[in-house]
């Protein structure tokens, strides 16, 4: 279904955009958000989508559509970050984000306060592979890092939030 509206948006059919967005916009903005504090991440989801607009005539697989749309988030968090902390390579943001309702909101506030101190590279790993449920692979390609290595960050950040979950309960 992604490839043929892909398709129809690279021969021009605004319908065929705006049903792309609707479709789309909500996974890109619980990335961003979870990337970033929620007070910026309207802004990047923006940008995203106009780097999207922009760049979608040169899609060539519309099957590759999705990894893509993330690369294109990444390097908007990444850029923006930037212009925000230089070259610091850590930072903490506050971050407001639904999950799914099977935590009680005790447990849910817990788990996203841990993710939010987690590293950039282990943070955007995690969010990137169980919440926005992308194979492995994919993660690879928007991260631009070989397999191996996004096996390597999802054991290490499992392992760091698991022990900053642990500290919050002592």
């Amino acid at each position: 279904m992604n490839e043929i509206l892909v398709l129809r948006c690279q021969l021009g059919e605004r319908d065929a955009l705006e049903e792309l967005v609707r479709a789309w916009h909500e996974p890109v903005r619980t990335y961003v958000g979870r990337m970033l504090d929620p007070g910026r991440a309207d802004d990047v989801t923006q940008e995203v989508w106009v780097a999207v607009v922009r760049g979608l005539p040169r899609l060539k697989d519309p099957a590759r559509f999705a990894p893509w749309l993330f690369t294109i988030a990444r390097r908007a968090v990444t850029n923006r970050l930037r212009e925000e902390y230089g070259t610091q390579e850590s930072y903490s943001a506050a971050e407001e984000t639904a999950e799914p309702p099977a935590l009680p909101y005790e447990e849910r506030a817990a788990l996203l306060d841990g993710l939010a101190m987690l590293p950039a590279r282990e943070r955007e790993i995690l969010v990137l592979f169980y919440l926005e449920d992308l194979p492995i692979e994919d993660c690879a390609q928007i991260c631009g890092v070989p397999v191996g290595t996004v096996k390597s960050r999802l054991f290490r950040a499992r392992r760091m939030l698991k022990e900053r979950l642990k500290e919050e309960s002592q």
